[in-house]
């Protein structure tokens, strides 16, 4: 069974002492909200509509934070969560395509790479494929020795064929990861304008689902070099000279040169942002959060100030995944979500950014779940006189069904029998009854329209290490799981001295030989002092 060792010490609370100036930015579908903290106080926050681009609602959310707040101008890190490579792969745009090395044969040859994708995205994405001989067994013995030979001569055709991004995948290889090594070091040799990713550094065992992990990410890469650019050009042309930051998928951050080289950990750094932000605004570890925004609503469960984990697999775009991912639930409700009345139907579609040119109360034809709640009273936004001539017992039982489906969804992610808080964020919040069933109590909190952007601005580096050790004494493997986290997050960006562990599983084995175990070791730290800075906002 999967133990949690009691030895680390765990964050009940969002973090207390001072932070540095920071600014925190969240791009969503729907807003691009900017907030200022100095210290642990929201010193300024402005809320912008996203642009198609994204690129240049980032620029106007940071002329308007300045415009409030000039002191934001000299911070000491930007960190910007954004969707945009999530909605390249489910948009099917912005993709590269991507050579597959499959390290494995005789075995897994009759499921090749890409066999489980939709059609239309694997067309865009998928380039050769090539399958070898290597891998190892469940227990670590070789399946047969690496084709070296092979993965050269392939290698020479991808320089040949002018191929920029490899993703390898092998058989196990988080037991044994030496053939994925092996092969980066050839394609180094061979092929150094490739980029490669390799599976291991990704994914967790089962092999398809790791692989996908690690084609998606490389199909991500140019598009991920493009962007941090373009964030990086956006806060010189602000006159912020502060390193940039992006945005993970557990709450924390990296710095911006070396997320390039791991785009799918962005996949839901958006809810994520906003449960971190939720439990730094209500000082509250342990809760439920809900984030309504404007074209959906997440629910999650915070443990220890941090998302829950999702311990199955998630699809990303119609792909299956099995790698570090938040313990969502998303719904097609937010306040730009269209409402009919008659038949009742409230989503999945909605206006998104163009909420202020198209809900009825701006102006608009659309009905929205906005109006919604103008019509009711339960916010004062734009003209209510324009959803005066709507039925009041229809808008009350499209209220009643808002509140069911939050109540629903609520109770879905709930894992204890009894009452626990939730805590409601997002510009959407105004939908969430007062009441719900199986809460003890719903909590608003301060700034809850910008919490994304504050769980942004408040993120520490983490590192984490999830592996399968042989031969190795408990203490031992989880130290050395520990050291590898340590490393990693350090090369993230986080100060040594500041790391701690907050999270520790262990889990035997019994069924490989060895005393194998496999260890998931996560450590969070403090941004580094400010590392000096490349041309493009990298380190130098």
């Amino acid at each position: 069974m999967t133990t949690r060792d009691p030895r680390p010490t765990v964050e009940r609370r969002s973090p207390a002492k001072p932070l540095r100036r920071r600014i925190g930015i969240d791009v969503g579908g729907t807003n691009t909200d900017a907030v200022f903290l100095d210290g642990d106080r929201v010193a300024a926050a402005v809320k912008t509509p996203t642009t198609a681009d994204v690129t240049g609602g980032v620029t106007r959310a940071l002329a308007d934070l300045l415009a409030t707040a000039p002191a934001a101008a000299n911070v000491g890190a930007v960190m910007i969560g954004t969707t945009h490579f999530t909605n390249a792969v489910v948009q099917r745009r912005g993709l590269t395509r991507v050579a597959a090395v499959r390290i494995g044969l005789p075995a897994s040859a009759s499921l090749p790479p890409f066999v489980d994708w939709p059609d239309d995205l694997a067309d865009l994405v998928r380039g050769e494929i090539v399958m070898l001989e290597g891998g190892h067994e469940y227990d670590g013995r070789p399946i047969v020795p690496f084709d070296v030979t092979g993965m050269r001569a392939a290698a020479r055709r991808f320089r040949h064929d002018g191929v920029t991004s490899v993703a390898v995948a092998s058989v196990f290889s988080p037991l044994d990861p030496s053939c994925e090594e092996q092969a980066a070091a050839i394609l180094a040799e061979e092929c150094p304008q490739a980029a490669v990713t390799l599976s291991h550094r990704l994914g967790r065992i089962g092999l398809l689902e790791r692989e996908n992990v690690a084609l998606l990410n490389a199909c991500l890469l140019d598009l991920a070099r493009k962007t941090t650019r373009a964030f990086t050009d956006a806060l010189r042309a602000s006159g912020i000279a502060a390193p940039l930051y992006l945005t993970q998928n557990d709450g924390t951050v990296m710095l911006a040169d070396v997320a390039e080289a791991y785009p799918v950990y962005s996949f839901a750094s958006g809810p994520t942002n906003s449960m971190r932000g939720a439990a730094f605004l209500s000082r509250l570890g342990d809760a439920l959060v809900v984030d309504v925004g404007g074209t959906t609503t997440d629910v999650g469960a915070l443990r220890h100030g941090f998302p829950r984990e999702a311990n199955n697999v998630v699809e990303v775009g119609g792909v299956r995944t099995l790698f570090r991912m938040p313990d969502l639930l998303s719904l097609g409700l937010g306040g730009g979500s269209h409402v009919t009345l008659d038949p009742l139907a409230i989503g999945p579609v909605s206006v998104g950014y163009r909420l202020t040119t198209e809900a009825r109360v701006f102006g608009g034809a659309t009905l929205t779940a906005t109006d919604i709640g103008v019509a009711v009273g339960l916010l004062d936004l734009g003209d209510r006189a324009r959803v005066a001539d709507l039925p009041a017992s229809l808008v009350r039982r499209a209220v009643e069904r808002i509140g069911a489906t939050i109540e629903e969804a609520v109770d879905r992610v709930k894992t204890e029998a009894g009452d626990v808080p939730l805590v409601v964020v997002g510009g959407g919040a105004f939908l969430v009854p007062s009441r719900l069933a199986g809460v003890s109590s719903v909590i608003a909190v301060e700034h809850q329209a910008v919490a994304n952007a504050v769980g942004a601005a408040i993120a520490q580096v983490s590192g984490e290490v999830d592996q399968i050790f042989q031969s190795l004494s408990r203490d031992e493997a989880i130290a050395r799981a520990r050291a590898g986290a340590e490393a990693r997050a350090v090369t993230a960006g986080a100060a040594r001295d500041s790391l701690r562990v907050v999270e520790v599983e262990d889990l035997p084995l019994a069924y490989l030989p060895g005393n194998s175990l496999r260890v998931r070791v996560r450590v969070v730290g403090e941004i580094a002092a400010t590392p000096a800075l490349d041309d493009h906002g990298g380190r130098a």
